[in-house]
């Protein structure tokens, strides 16, 4: 990164820092803000359309095509709906941190921006990679965003415009695709109600057939557009949020992996451990012992 861009992520990061202790202003931003001092286990986290930073330190993150990202302050990653995440921080920087930042995306001002810029025509656009370029200008967007945490006299007038320059530079970016699909209420509102059902009924028995019959299109019409919002197709989505849940329910209410497997809907306990092995790098029953003792 250029010294502009890494002098603006610096400081959005140190302003972090001073409001971890203040969710409840950072809530009214549309923040949620993220610190460590150590480097973490594989943790599931269901994000909400957003945008998401890395401030100082770096992640690894799952990813359905390459089997993992490693990403620091040099990249961003745009959810434009509800995305499960299997991700563990893996460094943190020379202050001995790492700091990070989710902001959500409001897809009426995702519009409103989008409709006052020209649209690329249709099929213009490739499929954009996993996680986005943070550029000098999102940086100093997001550096003015998080320091209206310092003046929350000041958001009233200030959040709506730097709001909107942020979707702005996002537009401008390479991530622009994501960005829009969090806008275009038809398109996503599809895997919306596909992940809803799922979200609902994890121990269903489904298969492709059944999600794609809940919006009248076909399999192959639903998986695309699965990959285009989300990089995951249907069916690698609902794993994810099988394993999350199924971790949580041991580490959280005791169960054991063999309960935990049965009420997501796992029929083999084999399958459920190589699946929970490959997400977490730990069997189930020994991550759940870990993180008991830990």
């Amino acid at each position: 990164m250029d010294a502009r861009t890494t002098a603006a992520l610096d400081r959005a990061a140190e302003k972090t820092r001073r409001h971890i202790g203040t969710p409840r202003r950072a809530e009214t931003l549309g923040l949620t803000l993220g610190r460590t001092t150590a480097p973490t286990p594989m943790l599931f986290v269901r994000y909400p359309p957003c945008l998401a930073m890395v401030l100082h330190g770096r992640k690894h993150s799952l990813d359905a095509d390459s089997g993992g990202l490693d990403w620091g302050p040099e990249s961003f990653l745009i959810t434009p709906v509800k995305l499960p995440v299997i991700a563990r921080v893996v460094e943190t920087g020379a202050d001995g941190d790492f700091v990070s930042l989710n902001w959500r995306l409001d897809p009426a001002i995702v519009a409103e921006v989008a409709g006052q810029l020209p649209r690329p025509r249709p099929g213009s656009e490739a499929t954009p990679r996993r996680l986005g370029t943070t550029t000098a200008e999102i940086a100093d967007a997001v550096d003015r965003l998080v320091g209206l945490l310092d003046t929350p006299e000041d958001a009233p007038v200030l959040l709506p415009l730097v709001s909107r320059e942020l979707i702005l530079r996002l537009l401008q970016s390479d991530q622009a695709p994501r960005v829009h699909a969090a806008a275009e209420h038809a398109r996503a509102d599809t895997v919306s109600t596909v992940i809803d059902h799922f979200t609902a009924d994890l121990a269903r028995p489904w298969t492709i057939d059944d999600a794609a019959a809940l919006c009248h299109i076909s399999p192959a019409t639903l998986t695309r557009r699965f990959r285009d919002i989300t990089g995951l197709t249907p069916m690698r989505y609902l794993k994810r949020l099988r394993l999350g849940e199924a971790r949580r329910a041991m580490l959280t209410d005791g169960w054991t992996a063999t309960q935990a497997a049965t009420s997501v809907g796992y029929l083999s306990a084999a399958h459920f451990s190589r699946d929970y092995r490959a997400a977490y790098r730990l069997p189930p029953a020994r991550d759940a012992q870990r993180a008991s003792v830990g």
